[in-house]
């Protein structure tokens, strides 16, 4: 059985830029209206990386392998952990995204963008932040 988690979020950097969701405008979500990261919420016994390599799937089309994760960490968010993954894709194909059901609208942004932008959420920035300092 896999340790207890209940999500996991993916940093995919595309030489200085980062590819971005904007979360969908409804008062009954977690962060709505905000610039997000892909990933979710954990289903079934999913590993963290099965969950966040679903996620990117749904949300952007994308299918990525294990060995495309170079990082990851875990990070106490009760009522357990949620994991945080990063990729790096310097010829990302953008024509390959297909953006799924959930979410306004996705973008390849500049990381500085992110990482000051007002409406990115919060301890998303902090762990890029931290993904950033161990490169």
């Amino acid at each position: 059985m896999t340790e207890p988690f209940h999500g996991a979020k993916l940093a995919i950097l595309v030489g200085n830029h980062i590819l971005t969701i904007l979360r969908d405008d409804i008062p009954t979500i977690g962060w709505p209206d905000h610039w997000d990261l892909p990933g979710g919420g954990r289903e079934s016994d999913e590993t963290p990386i099965e969950c966040v390599l679903r996620e990117l799937h749904e949300e952007l089309g994308l299918v990525l392998c294990a060995n495309d994760l170079i990082w990851r960490k875990p990070y106490k968010s009760p009522p357990n952990v949620v994991w945080f993954f990063a990729a790096e894709f310097p010829d990302f194909d953008v024509e390959k995204v297909r953006f799924g059901d959930e979410g306004q609208e996705w973008r390849l942004a500049p990381i500085e963008w992110f990482l000051t932008h007002e409406k990115a959420i919060p301890n998303l920035q902090s762990r890029l932040r931290t993904y950033l300092g161990h490169r």
